[in-house]
């Protein structure tokens, strides 16, 4: 008995080719996307010049960093100086949230808005899994808008990387870079000051 097999299906051609298209977003598009719930607390998103960027979960040793950090700076800062932890920046074309920034107080000059650059005068990254990110796109891009300072508390390395002189334009970068490791002191320096120093073993805890 013959049994015809069943023919093969015929490759058709799509109906449509598409390619995709990326779209850059504005700073004011993506406040305003903010501002009517698009985007929340738990999308854990930022802009990147237009783009929409997934922030990396943190894990335990970038919270406690974190949480020392932010203790000793609270500690140690005067009352002209505010500390704003894990809260937006407005910059050219990005919407960044560093772990860290330290702006002209007092508190009330941004009731209403974020800082920007000229409010800036230290930035601070805590990284381990996003190290390479840290230092290399936000650490162009702060130079790009010229913030006078910018550390980044490196935990694989376990030291503090200073970064000052930034240069804008083409080619941005900071144009000076001190490493302090285990055992030295970073001083802070704010407005032309040296407000105090802080220990890098403390920034960089490590499991006792």
């Amino acid at each position: 008995m013959f049994t015809a097999a069943p023919a093969a299906p015929r490759q058709t051609k799509p109906l449509l080719t598409l390619t995709p298209t990326f779209y850059r977003f504005t700073v004011a598009q993506y406040q305003q996307m903010v501002a009517q719930g698009v985007l929340g607390p738990d999308d854990h998103v930022e802009l990147l010049e237009g783009w929409i960027a997934q922030k990396m979960a943190r894990n335990p040793p970038h919270d406690n960093s974190l949480n020392v950090t932010n203790r000793l700076l609270v500690r140690m800062l005067p009352d002209e100086w505010f500390l704003r932890n894990q809260s937006a920046i407005i910059l050219a074309h990005s919407v960044p949230e560093p772990d860290f920034s330290i702006v002209r107080g007092p508190a009330s000059l941004y009731a209403d808005r974020h800082p920007r650059p000229a409010d800036i005068a230290l930035l601070i990254e805590i990284a381990d899994s996003t190290l390479l990110q840290d230092r290399q796109q936000k650490g162009l891009l702060y130079a790009q808008a010229r913030i006078p300072e910018f550390w980044l508390i490196n935990l694989v390395e376990t030291r503090v990387e200073v970064y000052t002189q930034p240069k804008g334009g083409k080619a941005p970068a900071y144009k000076q870079r001190q490493d302090y490791k285990s055992g030295a002191e970073v001083p802070l320096v704010l407005g032309g000051k040296e407000i105090g120093r802080l220990a890098v073993s403390a920034l960089c805890p490590v499991k006792a």
